[in-house]
């Protein structure tokens, strides 16, 4: 298993993740003080989706005494927006409304410019508007949401980023990322910037303020990295809360945008997501007279996990797929022609969602906060 935010590889183990992370599982407890002040459930929570956190417990506490936080989460934009990108996104937007906060949502254009040397500066900047065309499609409104573009935005975070860079050393972000001699000086410089919109809020209105980052586990090594120097810059350390990968459609790992078969795009026309469905990875056996006497394993089935993720919010349809699948009474042909016409009415529905959006973007634009600036 390999887990860093450059890649991601191999049977994932989120146990063992948590215990090299240093993080904490979310335990019931923490849900239910999350759910006293939200007054609901959240089903990404109830499925274990999100599962582990940093000072979850701690931002909480800090919010029932009435200091408010604020929400930072991002995307690097270096390719097409996959499912695997929005379910995140939609917990981030539940979080919001629930929390009435401001979010700051970074697109690290200059990241995936410095870290993947077949993509063009033209590249990585129609990626960032196509990516925020996926955002703004899930209900966001632009009173409390500020899109930061590094590269269009640098003069609004380099003030920040240089008081980041001045206490990392090279050794840290070598042990924390890997980093080598071959490694341009633009990646090294990154984990600074994208330290930014964590203490963004705090700088421009002159309160310390609390900020959660929700991100999946991957993107964890940046916050370690950003909570090392914020005490010492005179901010509180920023929680996180952080998620499991929405499973790719082949066997094991994630989604990857490298791999067009492996991932639903919001891009793709729902003829070509109901075959990607119809061809992916399930836990069914070599014959169906096998897999009628012995049943099937939804464990390791990427449709299974779709149902519970995304399209089966109901706990008892979930539970009777799962009876069926494990006794033999569905086949996985079946399961797929269930999922796939709900995976298409979801792109349907998300893609004339993206259509409408697309004359808002400067709406939700971080140039904004200069007018805050000049104060």
């Amino acid at each position: 298993m390999v887990v860093t935010p450059f890649k991601v590889s191999g049977k994932l183990d989120y146990d063992r993740l948590i215990k090299e992370f240093g993080t904490e599982r979310i335990t019931e407890k923490l849900k239910e003080q999350i759910y006293k002040i939200a007054g609901e459930k959240n089903l990404y929570l109830e499925r274990d989706l999100f599962f582990s956190h940093r000072d979850l417990d701690w931002i909480l506490k800090e919010y029932v005494k009435g200091n408010k936080f604020v929400i930072y989460t991002g995307r690097g934009p270096s390719g097409h927006t996959h499912i695997g990108h929005l379910v995140p996104w939609m917990f981030t937007k539940w979080f919001q409304d629930r929390f009435k906060t401001r979010l700051y949502f970074q697109m690290t254009n200059d990241e995936k410019y410095f870290f993947n040397p077949h993509l063009s500066l033209e590249d990585v900047k129609k990626y960032t508007y196509e990516n925020t065309l996926d955002l703004l499609a899930l209900g966001f409104e632009p009173e409390d949401t500020y899109i930061i573009q590094d590269i269009e935005h640098i003069d609004m975070l380099y003030e920040i980023a240089v008081e980041v860079a001045r206490k990392v050393t090279f050794s840290t972000v070598k042990a924390t990322f890997g980093f080598d001699n071959s490694t341009n000086i633009g990646s090294i410089w990154h984990p600074a910037i994208q330290a930014v919109p964590a203490f963004i809020h705090s700088w421009i209105y002159g309160k310390n303020t609390p900020c959660i980052i929700p991100c999946a586990i991957d993107q964890d090594p940046f916050w370690r990295v950003t909570r090392d120097v914020a005490e010492k810059m005179g901010y509180y350390k920023p929680a996180s809360i952080q998620c499991t990968f929405v499973p790719g459609l082949k066997e094991g790992g994630k989604m990857s945008a490298s791999e067009p078969m492996s991932a639903i795009f919001t891009t793709d026309t729902p003829k070509l997501a109901k075959k990607k469905v119809m061809a992916a990875f399930t836990g069914g056996r070599t014959t169906v007279e096998e897999q009628r006497k012995l049943g099937a394993n939804p464990d390791i089935c990427s449709v299974y996990k779709y149902y519970n993720f995304i399209f089966m919010p109901d706990d008892k349809d979930l539970a009777d797929i799962e009876k069926k699948c494990r006794g033999g009474e569905i086949l996985c042909g079946e399961c797929k022609q269930i999922l796939a016409p709900m995976m298409m009415e979801f792109l349907e529905k998300h893609q004339a969602a993206r259509e409408e959006v697309k004359d808002r973007v400067e709406e939700f634009s971080a140039a904004r906060l200069r007018e805050d600036l000049r104060r």
